[in-house]
């Protein structure tokens, strides 16, 4: 019966392919669905496993964790320089690490940092070493910016058109070894040298600031569009001070280190209210997948569409090809084959090109994943595992029911027929 079941194949191998083809693609759009909301999740969730803590100025919670965590774009209100002042001294915080946006170079954000969060990102530095005066930077792993580099920040992204910054040029001094997050791609450099460079920063400014107190309230963003206000001196050799007691700059964002669990949620809760927002990017991210749980619903439910319309255009397919084999499955009647003997090829025809469309839908979902999930990681930098689990094989199972149902019905269309009638036929 294999033989046979076989050699039919290969006779109709052009409408067989077709089969196959249809079958894979419906399968394909629910499989890749699935492991590309599974890889985001898992891709994002370890992301934001290497900061405990950011708090910001109120606002948008998941805009703070997106642009602090994941880097991506967007103009955040300030925190008063008070609250950098006070977070930094506060005997629960391990370290405060304030960040500064604004700037770029070659499409790779320019980040102001410490080296507290420099140390914090990997397991170190892959080659050089951290910065340690005002011109100095260290680059993430997948930012393709080799040591000694001279770096000259333009303000925005290149995409916005920024201008040039020819006030300071940065030299590349490390390269972090990679953390799998959107900081590989970044440049980092001392925060002091982002608040200099607009025209904000420590008690040097002091004086200026009691004068134009509108710089506390003035995103590093904006600051220097108007007739390019970079009024702070920048020394590219000046030693860094990371103490920001005297501090009179607001920063974006602050990524904090608690020293203990218990102080995490006290700060958490200290800094909720009275114009800051503490958020664990954790908490924020649950949430954020419980959306992208919702959307992918709806693209399964439309992949599961696809796979029914597919399913009824291939039982009227089959049907029609039962009947127009009605002199072949006569012939095997006639010559002695017993009915459910003719059931079984039937079936096991329909089933074999199920399979084969399920077995190359899981495979062309698999690769449509990892080429998305490439995608992601090449702008982004952020890894995005793409994986089958145990709970796949469930689908697998479901649609290989699913396929061995459809197949009963030209099945049982040819098992009912009787030789003579077919023979007439």
């Amino acid at each position: 019966m294999i033989r046979f079941v076989l050699a039919d194949l290969r006779r109709i191998w052009p409408g067989a392919l077709a089969v196959v083809l249809l079958v894979a693609l419906a399968t394909a759009l629910g499989v890749g669905v699935v492991l590309q909301e599974r890889a985001m999740r898992l891709g994002s969730a370890r992301a934001a496993d290497r900061f405990d803590l950011v708090v910001g100025a109120a606002g948008s919670e998941t805009q703070l964790v997106l642009s602090s965590v994941f880097l991506q774009p967007s103009p955040l209100p300030l925190m008063p320089a008070e609250t950098v002042r006070k977070l930094s001294a506060d005997p629960r915080v391990a370290w405060a690490a304030p960040i500064g946006f604004g700037d770029s170079y070659q499409g790779r954000p320019i980040v102001g940092t410490t080296t507290a969060l420099v140390n914090a990102l990997s397991d170190g530095l892959a080659e050089g070493r951290a910065f340690t005066a005002e011109g100095e930077a260290v680059v993430g792993a997948a930012a393709g910016i080799p040591l000694g580099t001279r770096i000259k920040p333009s303000h925005g992204m290149a995409e916005e058109g920024g201008h040039a910054h020819t006030e300071l040029a940065y030299t590349v001094v490390g390269r972090l070894k990679p953390s799998h997050t959107a900081w590989d791609k970044a440049v980092l450099v001392p925060v002091q040298a982002v608040w200099h460079l607009h025209g904000l920063g420590h008690a040097e400014e002091a004086a200026d600031h009691d004068a134009h107190p509108q710089h506390e309230e003035t995103n590093p963003e904006e600051a220097g569009h108007e007739e390019h206000e970079h009024k702070g001196a920048i020394d590219a050799t000046a030693p860094l001070d990371e103490s920001f007691a005297n501090t009179v700059a607001g920063v974006p964002a602050l990524l904090v280190k608690p020293k203990t669990i218990a102080d995490a949620y006290k700060l958490r809760q200290a800094y909720r209210g009275e114009g800051t927002l503490a958020v664990f990017p954790a908490e924020v991210l649950t949430r954020l997948y419980a959306t992208l749980g919702d959307a992918r619903t709806v693209l399964v439910a439309v992949a599961a569409g696809a796979q029914l319309l597919v399913a009824a255009a291939l039982i009227f397919v089959t049907v029609i090809h039962v009947g127009q084999r009605r002199r072949q499955i006569g012939a095997l009647r006639a010559l002695g084959t017993p009915r459910h003997i003719v059931l079984a090829i039937v079936w096991s025809e329909l089933f074999v090109l199920l399979a084969l469309g399920i077995g190359a839908g899981f495979a062309l979902g698999y690769l449509g994943a990892l080429s998305i999930s490439g995608w992601v990681t090449s702008w982004s930098g952020m890894i995005l595992p793409v994986a089958f689990t145990r709970g796949d094989l469930g689908l697998a199972a479901l649609l290989a029911g699913f396929a061995a149902i459809l197949g009963l019905a030209p099945a049982l269309l040819a098992y009912r027929q009787s030789p003579a009638a077919a023979l007439r036929g």
